[in-house]
């Protein structure tokens, strides 16, 4: 994987996104997103898709691979879990997870991509009989930034 290609494609991803964004939503009002958020939400789609569906996702995200992006978010969050800079700049905390419906099954190779790629939490929860607030999270992944 060359990290140098990959961030700018993951860049050039970003700045496609914002375009629109500022395009039509941003137009009239304020917006606030997070590119990389919805770079791994993707990402972590395509690593449990096949055929058409990773093809158009992998297209998107201009990658060669699912596992160019897996190796890709476990870079990232390599450098996202670092204990900061060493001049003691801001450090950035990165969390996300994925919840299944339990009747889905998964793949385990897709539940050790989630957990050593994307260091993600990933849950198999009732959708259909146990709703609560605990069980439905309307934020797949989460960007923070601490000690600012």
């Amino acid at each position: 994987m060359d990290l140098r290609e990959s961030i700018i494609n993951q860049t050039d991803v970003a700045l496609g996104l914002t375009k629109k964004l500022l395009q039509t939503e941003g137009k009239q009002s304020n917006l606030v997103y997070s590119p990389l958020s919805i770079h791994v939400v993707l990402s972590l789609i395509a690593a449990g898709s096949k055929g058409p569906t990773q093809d158009q996702l992998l297209s998107f995200l201009k990658s060669k691979s699912a596992d160019h992006l897996n190796s890709f978010a476990a870079e990232l969050v390599s450098v996202i879990f670092s204990d900061g800079s060493p001049s003691g700049g801001p450090q950035l905390a990165f969390a996300n997870g994925v919840w299944v419906d339990k009747p889905l099954p998964l793949k385990p190779s897709f539940k050790q991509v989630v957990d050593t790629s994307y260091k993600a939490a990933l849950a198999q929860v009732d959708f259909q009989t146990n709703v609560s607030s605990q069980t439905l999270c309307p934020v797949v992944s989460i960007i923070c930034i601490k000690d600012l």
